[in-house]
């Protein structure tokens, strides 16, 4: 009689569904990395075909795919096994990999779709000097030397500057040098490579068709005439349209990843223990 009350009570039957579900839960759980139990879903299976098509070209035999599917068996088993004895941890490698994947979730839940032409124009303004269309410049240059200290130097920048501008042939002039004496329709940014920054900005204000100097560049001083120079100009979107987009795209993927990592740092307290220098001597 006792037993057919209890049989009878709705508590037990509540508590024994419980189980249930709870044992039915743990066998058909895929995603229990520290159980023993690994189940081939056809997600994992169309993954590793997937991946096989876009190593190979073609979708994999029935021999290779019991491959893949034994060699994914083979790493969940020895990650599983890793994760038990605690491997994982103080791991830089395994923690480098899993903030690369915490970060790119970051990405996907913040992604907003393909930007406007507005947000591309906006973004354009606020960042020109990135997307500038540098200063094309054709110049020739005589090479006076590293130094122009010294009365011997002054002496011969002053008469080199005024064999120049009497017409005397530039190339019988200044010292001997393995950079090229004439540059023909070089973008600025180029010129600064290769002559210095501070070069080539002035070459951009000098006046054209005079030799001027001496100019100082990364190896010496020299007597510059720019023959033809196109200013540097602000392009429209459509010129720099894919360039914009990217870089767009890209500052979208930083700040989503700046904006989840405060959000995650304000829930943890850091303590810093360390002993004073003078302690551990």
């Amino acid at each position: 009689m006792r037993i057919r009350m209890l049989l009878g009570e709705p508590m037990l039957h509540f508590l024994l569904i419980g189980i249930a579900l709870f044992g039915a839960y743990r066998w058909v759980s895929p995603g229990d990395s520290g159980g023993r139990r690994i189940v081939i879903t056809q997600g994992v299976v169309d993954d590793l075909v997937t991946q096989h098509e876009a190593a190979k070209g073609r979708e994999p035999s029935s021999t290779e795919l019991n491959h893949l599917i034994e060699s994914y068996v083979r790493d969940e088993i020895l990650y599983r096994e890793g994760v038990r004895l605690g491997l994982e941890r103080d791991d830089i490698v395994v923690k480098r990999r899993v903030r690369q994947k915490i970060e790119m979730i970051a990405e996907e839940d913040a992604s907003t779709g393909a930007p406007t032409d507005a947000d591309l124009s906006a973004y354009l303004t606020a960042n020109q000097a990135r997307f500038v269309q540098p200063a094309i410049l054709t110049f020739e240059q005589v090479f006076i030397g590293a130094s122009t200290s010294g009365l011997g130097a002054v002496q011969a920048v002053a008469v080199t500057g005024a064999a120049l501008r009497t017409g005397a042939d530039p190339e019988e002039l200044g010292k001997p040098t393995l950079l090229p004496h004439w540059m023909t329709r070089t973008p600025a940014d180029l010129v600064a490579r290769d002559f210095g920054a501070s070069f080539a900005a002035t070459l951009e204000k000098v006046p054209v068709g005079e030799w001027v100097g001496p100019i100082d560049s990364s190896f010496g001083a020299h007597y510059v005439r720019v023959a033809e120079r196109t200013p540097a100009v602000a392009p429209q979107l459509t010129a720099v349209r894919d360039e914009v987009v990217r870089e767009w795209e890209n500052e979208r993927r930083l700040l989503a990843r700046n904006d989840a990592y405060r959000k995650m740092r304000g829930e943890y307290e850091v303590s810093i223990e360390t002993e004073p220098a003078a302690e551990r001597r």
